[in-house]
């Protein structure tokens, strides 16, 4: 059977799917990722243990087509990874300098505030990079590792320090590592470094100058589909020679995944929440506080599409918190039942800013609030606050959507990710948004964007079956709105205000 390996490397987890010549999923492993958090605001992962978790994903996915007795013939592998996540290591050894900080990191608001200062406010880098001043990029990132990291400063220094997003450190590990492996990124996840000109697809002399990277050893700017390099890590032999030649950022290889074309959105559903718009073949510049990005450009000679980009950080990672940290509930699956159990939420309004807000607002200050609480609120109540939380801040991107691309009424909103199962959140955002929202069949259009854009890179497929023949995308569940307009807009509004009394908390907080 041919087919076609995607590796979808996520914040909290590594998956190796296989997709049949018609991008029907045929199999899948799943396999956790760790996070560290050395100190408040701080997120780390191990970037060894990152490689090692998708180097197994691979072997169980193998394996369980081994049990099955069913042979494959692997064609070609495509990447989909966590973006802005930053990993530097030495040119010499392939050996991480440091761990890697992962995008929902704080620590460097300090190199925000000074760059804010020095450089033209907090949209000094929009005309080039389409990106506000924000910790969420892996520049900050990079300026932090040189300045704080001695083995980072000092390879740096010794011009031995290479640096890339996860889908390079992965690149670079399965084409051989320090052994001829290949330093590449693609122009996805390079948009999101804040170091790329997204009008060249060029790395910003000037702006590497800023963030002290003169030295560094940036990766190589490719399309999404194309030939990078080919399998060869002795861990993976039964792989060897296979051409890698897909690479997206996970949320523009789930726009890909459900082939939106111009005018068209998608939102999804993961650790955070994330929202693109396809604006066509021309940027689109925001003035509502969303990020100018690449959608893709699938092939060296392709054209560039570009996208308006809304990211929240907590969004599944907020149901996660409800049962880790408050443990009010035991499995996030009992969400839906226990938000069901009350009609509202009492008056009950949580914003989940325990990192900050990220888009529209860009409030790396914020904290995380709970308004409205009586004698009558139950975890119910908190429940369901929680899950109209990711709502309320989907819908704040739209509505900045609206206004930066003269967008009118969204006609409908592709979903996917993990929270998206959830029937209650589903009919939720469409009675806040106003919006008819599609939950198609297939809900792993994370990977399968990957799948796609490798099997165009090998010319499995050509670019109009990508978007008009392959895979039935026959949509499971229609939601539309079931509460009047005026009632979705009061909600909304009280949100707002919530939001006003998470803003700048963390200035009153006590330090480590």
């Amino acid at each position: 059977m041919e087919c076609i390996g995607a590796i979808d490397q996520g914040t909290q987890s590594s998956r190796f799917l296989l997709y049949n010549k018609l991008g029907n999923l045929i199999c899948s492993s799943h396999v956790p990722v760790p996070q560290s958090y050395p100190r408040r605001g701080w997120v780390e992962q191990n970037a060894v243990e990152v490689l090692a978790s998708v180097v197994e994903a691979m072997h169980t996915t193998l394996k369980e087509m081994q049990d099955r007795n069913q042979k494959v013939a692997i064609r070609a592998i495509g990447i989909a990874n966590q973006r802005e996540t930053t990993v530097v290591w030495d040119a010499k050894t392939g050996e991480p300098l440091y761990n890697a900080i992962v995008w929902m990191d704080g620590r460097t608001k300090g190199i925000c505030d000074e760059v804010i200062a020095n450089y033209g406010g907090r949209d000094g880098f929009r005309s080039v990079t389409g990106l506000p001043v924000s910790t969420y990029f892996s520049s900050y990132k990079l300026q932090w590792l040189i300045e704080n990291v001695a083995e980072v400063a000092q390879a740096a220094a010794q011009g031995r320090c290479m640096f890339g997003t996860i889908d390079t450190w992965l690149i670079y590990n399965l084409t051989g590592g320090c052994q001829g492996g290949v330093h590449v990124t693609d122009v996805t996840n390079a948009s999101r470094t804040n170091l790329m000109n997204i009008h060249t697809l060029s790395w910003s002399k000037d702006i590497m100058r800023i963030f002290k990277a003169e030295n560094v050893i940036l990766p190589k700017i490719c399309s999404n589909a194309e030939v990078y390099g080919h399998v060869n890590m002795k861990s993976i032999p039964e792989l060897a020679g296979i051409p890698i030649s897909g690479s997206l950022g996970d949320q523009q290889a789930a726009m890909l995944g459900h082939r939106c074309q111009q005018g068209q959105a998608k939102n999804t559903y993961g650790t955070g929440c994330f929202m693109l718009l396809h604006t066509g073949t021309k940027p689109v510049d925001s003035s509502h506080g969303l990020l100018t990005t690449i959608s893709h450009k699938l092939g060296p000679d392709a054209p560039v599409n570009y996208a308006l980009e809304g990211s929240v950080a907590i969004a599944g990672q907020g149901i996660s918190w409800l049962k880790d940290s408050l443990e009010i509930i035991k499995d996030p699956s009992e969400t839906e039942t226990l938000a069901a159990s009350v009609s509202n939420s009492g008056g009950v309004y949580l914003v989940p800013a325990f990192g900050g807000l990220l888009a529209p607002w860009w409030e790396p200050d914020a904290r995380g609030v709970i308004v409205g609480l009586t004698l009558g609120t139950t975890r119910a109540h908190i429940i369901r606050a929680m899950l109209e939380a990711i709502c309320f801040q989907t819908a704040d991107i739209l509505e900045a959507m609206k206004n930066d691309a003269d967008l009118g009424n969204l006609s409908c909103l592709f979903v996917d990710g993990g929270a998206s199962k959830n029937e209650l959140l589903m009919q939720m955002q469409a009675d806040i948004l106003q919006v008819r929202i599609e939950r198609p069949a297939n809900l792993e259009t994370t990977s399968l964007g990957a799948a796609l854009a490798a099997g165009l890179g090998v010319g499995l497929w050509t670019y109009q079956q990508v978007f008009e023949d392959l895979e039935d995308r026959s949509v499971t569940h229609t939601f539309v709105p079931n509460i009047e307009p005026a009632a979705a807009k009061v909600m909304h509004e009280q949100w707002k205000v919530a939001v006003q009394r998470a803003m700048g908390l963390a200035t009153l907080m006590p330090g480590d």
